[in-house]
This record gives structure tokens, sequence and C-alpha cells, in this order.
């Protein structure tokens, strides 16, 4: 195998790996042992630097090796990645799960609306379809690599977040388990509001517009304007 792939598996292993275990069995002792701020520290170094380990193998790793999907596989990562965006952009509104003061009252009282009737982890669900877009491309390796992280990454952590949450704030996020659901339930894609809609479409067309300056290929509608 491309040394250069053996080190991007590494990396996004080690990415992975590092987040779930400073997010879980790690968090409480090292927090009691060099306090909060401390603790953000070591975390966010360690993430910075598995992320830059991340980059530096990507940009090291052939690609483009696997052909691509074709028209098909542009057509349903631009799917993939719109409803990415509209789930990204709803998640910022009373998410119970972002930490905030009164966050409990809001999980426990507050029905399911948006995209939260879709699914209680809106934004973990946005990073798993972004990662899923760029399977369905099937354009490298490398761009696999890194998407499988994301996607483990992504849904793992959201069950993962599910178990966190009930023993820190018991009946109130049990309550709000019990009103959502952590698949998705398209069909209330469609009850999010036309101004969710709206500001996602403009949102998708900005990131795809994006694509190509950071990427070098156009991506979405762009693909074909």
């Amino acid at each position: 195998m491309d040394p250069s792939l053996v080190s991007l598996i590494a990396a996004g292993t080690a990415f992975v790996g590092t987040h779930f275990a400073l997010s879980h069995p790690l968090r409480a002792p090292l927090v009691g042992l060099v306090g909060e701020r401390a603790f953000m520290g070591i975390y966010s170094v360690i993430a910075l630097a598995c992320l830059y380990w991340m980059g530096e193998a990507f940009k090291a790793a052939a690609p483009a090796t696997l052909g691509g999907s074709g028209t098909v596989g542009w057509i349903a990562a631009s799917v993939l990645t719109l409803l990415a965006v509209v789930l990204l952009f709803g998640s910022f509104r009373s998410n119970p799960a972002l930490p905030a003061p009164g966050a409990e009252e809001v999980a426990a009282n507050r029905e399911p609306t948006g995209v939260f009737a879709v699914t209680r982890h809106p934004m973990m669900w946005s990073f798993a379809l972004w990662a899923l877009s760029h399977v369905a491309l099937w354009w490298s390796w490398r761009t696999n690599i890194v998407a499988l992280a994301i996607l483990v990454l992504a849904l793992l952590g959201a069950h993962l977040q599910d178990r966190k949450k009930e023993v820190l704030m018991g009946e109130a996020w049990k309550s709000w388990e019990a009103r959502t659901s952590y698949w998705p339930r398209w069909g209330k894609l469609a009850s999010v509001g036309w101004v969710l809609w709206l500001s996602a479409v403009v949102g998708w067309m900005a990131l795809t517009w994006m694509h190509l300056a950071v990427a070098g290929i156009p991506a979405g509608a762009w693909r074909w304007f």
C-alpha cells in the first residue's frame, strides 16, 4: 500500500480515536487532574495536531485513483450535500445538545420542531451526509479514507453523545430522546420551513462555489453551469 495512504489511515484513526477517548473515558479524570481550561487546551492541541497530520498525508496521496462515479455520482453528492446544509443550518437553533444555559429545560419541555423533528442529531448527520457524498463520488482512496473517518466520528459520536447526555442531564435528555429519533425521518424535512430551505440553498450554492477555489473541482449546481 502507498505509504501516504498508510499515514492517512493512521492519522484518521488517531483523530477519531483521540476524540472519543478525550470526550468520554479520559475527560473526567483529566479535568479532575488539570482543570477544565487546561483540559480544553490539551484537547485542542491534540485535535489540531491530528488534523494537520491528516492534511499533510492527504496532500501526499494520489489525488484521483478510482476514476469517479460519473454524472450519477455527482447528482447523488449534490443532493446529499444540500440535505447536509439544511441539517447543519437548522442545528444551530435551540439545540439542546450544544453547551448553553438552560439546555436541560429546552430538552425536557420543547417539542421537537424544524430539523429536530427529523433527527435529534442534525449536526452530526450533516457531517455524515457530507462524508457519504464524497464516497458516492468514488474519486480517490484518500478522499474515501477521510470521509470514512468523518462518518465514524459523526455517527458513533452521536450515539456516544446520547449516552453521555443521559448521565449528565438524566430524565431531561431521556425525555428528549423519547420524542426524537437518532435515525433521520427524511419525510419530515418538508416541514422544516421555507426560510431554512432558502437559506440552505443559498449557503449550499456559496459553499459549492468555494469548492472550486479550494479543491480545484466544480461541485453542486456549478458542475453544470
